[in-house]
């Protein structure tokens, strides 16, 4: 089987290499085995080949998380719920490979008409900015909210989840290109965050008074408490903009606004709240169907597990927009 296996942690990303003999999946208990038809880079993809995320994995271990295929075997414990055949996107350990065997409870079915690729990178970004702005932030139709790095992945679902709650969005981005994007999704305004004065441009934009809550997947919270409104509400998403070094808030501002910094870590809902789990999914299904919530593609999907090294070099120098996917055996997926 082929796969990225990550033997020894990575200084760059140009070390990945495809293993052409890598181990074939075991089917555990409540496990099914699935034929990837389309897998999604994530930032952090980057993090763990080198040891950085949050999350350490031991060597050694085939990367990648997110994707979308056909269910080729089941273990007898799965009983009926799905079977051989059945289309799925989910999540796990080691989606960048030709095969991986995934636990049922990391799994759904893709809705009717929607890609393998389009269906692949929905399984965190999706339910990540929904439990963000619904569930931890509460957004209210007519509050301004405001997505920094909106043209990425997890952010162009917030700009249109965003949207469908009411919000009046601002999107902020590194360049006009992505901005207009961010407002083809959904957003109302943008601002181009290398502007000297962005912070002053977002205040104009909401008369003064700021906005109420920022979705932050970047690491922009001391800057975002200058214009964030009397008791608003800071999104800790992610730190994909800030490297090494973790910010340091000064919290004497968090206290003269009234200011709420909430963290949103969409993967450990799972072990401590799997119920908030259906719920997200039944409203993020239901956002799918009412046609206010789209899977975003950068591009063509690239081909081929060569080239996730270039895919997650494009994501590490904010070429990218949306979600970028490799097909692991090459050739453009039609809709199902």
């Amino acid at each position: 089987m082929k796969a990225i296996v990550i033997s020894k942690l990575l200084k760059t990303i140009d070390e990945l290499e495809v293993d052409q003999n890598a181990p074939e999946p075991e089917l555990k208990e409540n496990h099914v085995l699935i034929e990837i038809k389309a897998s999604a880079l994530n930032y952090f993809d980057i993090l763990q080949s080198q040891g950085r995320y949050q999350v350490k994995q031991p060597l050694p271990f085939i990367l990648g998380t997110e994707f979308a295929g056909v269910i080729i075997a089941v273990h007898p414990t799965v009983n009926n719920k799905y079977k051989p055949g059945d289309k799925v996107f989910g999540y796990g350990e080691g989606s960048f490979a030709e095969r991986m065997a995934v636990n049922i409870q990391n799994i759904l079915p893709i809705p009717d008409g929607m890609s393998f690729e389009e269906a692949s990178g929905l399984s965190i970004t999706c339910p990540t900015s929904y439990t963000a702005l619904v569930i931890r932030a509460k957004l209210q139709k007519d509050e301004w909210c405001l997505v920094h790095a909106a043209a990425g992945g997890v952010g162009i679902a917030a700009v249109q989840i965003a949207k469908a709650l009411g919000a009046k969005v601002i999107a902020t981005c590194g360049s006009n290109d992505k901005l207009a994007i961010a407002k083809k999704f959904g957003a109302d305004y943008g601002v181009n965050y290398n502007d000297k004065d962005w912070q002053k441009q977002v205040l104009q934009i909401t008369g003064k008074r700021g906005v109420d809550v920022v979705y932050d997947p970047v690491g922009l919270v001391q800057a975002s408490l200058k214009f964030i409104a009397w008791s608003g509400r800071i999104l800790v998403v992610g730190f994909a903009g800030i490297g090494n070094n973790l910010e340091k808030v000064p919290t004497n501002l968090v206290l003269l606004k009234n200011t709420s910094i909430i963290g949103v870590y969409y993967g450990t809902y799972q072990k401590y709240d799997p119920e908030r789990v259906i719920e997200v999914w039944n409203g993020l299904f239901k956002l799918f169907s009412e046609k206010k919530l789209k899977s975003v593609i950068y591009k063509n999907a690239y081909n081929g597990l060569h080239n996730v090294k270039y895919g997650l070099k494009a994501i590490a120098n904010r070429e990218t927009y949306g979600k970028v996917v490799v097909i692991p055996n090459g050739g453009r997926d039609s809709k199902i």
